[in-house]
């Protein structure tokens, strides 16, 4: 778990992730689509996901060059899983309610 963590530490990390599983992307393409998202970040992001063999930079040659972004399959594999953190996060209650689901939270034993 501690390596999926640290694969998608970061702020904004998971939403590169989000926009590149609905297909290869440029880089505009992806400053469009997270526009709060500075230059500078977004190009952190992507380096830190290609380190991690989340993302594979392709670069065509020509002038301007061409670079595409896309998940490597291993990149691919995170779908379900920021799937399963969203499901989980959409079913979280309003902070301070002190109840789950219409149940008492209590410690786990």
């Amino acid at each position: 778990m501690e390596i999926t963590l640290s694969a998608l530490h970061g702020r904004w990390t998971t939403l590169v992730v989000r926009e590149l599983l609905r297909g290869d992307r440029s880089y505009s393409e992806l400053r469009m689509a997270l526009p709060t998202l500075s230059d500078k970040v977004l190009s952190d992001r992507l380096a830190q996901l290609a380190e991690t063999g989340v993302v594979e930079r392709d670069r065509r040659p020509g002038w301007p060059p061409r670079v595409r972004y896309a998940l490597t399959p291993r990149g691919h594999r995170l779908g379900p899983v920021l799937q399963a953190l969203w499901d989980w996060g959409a079913e979280a209650p309003a902070r301070g309610s002190g109840a789950r689901n219409g149940h008492e939270t209590s410690p786990v034993h």
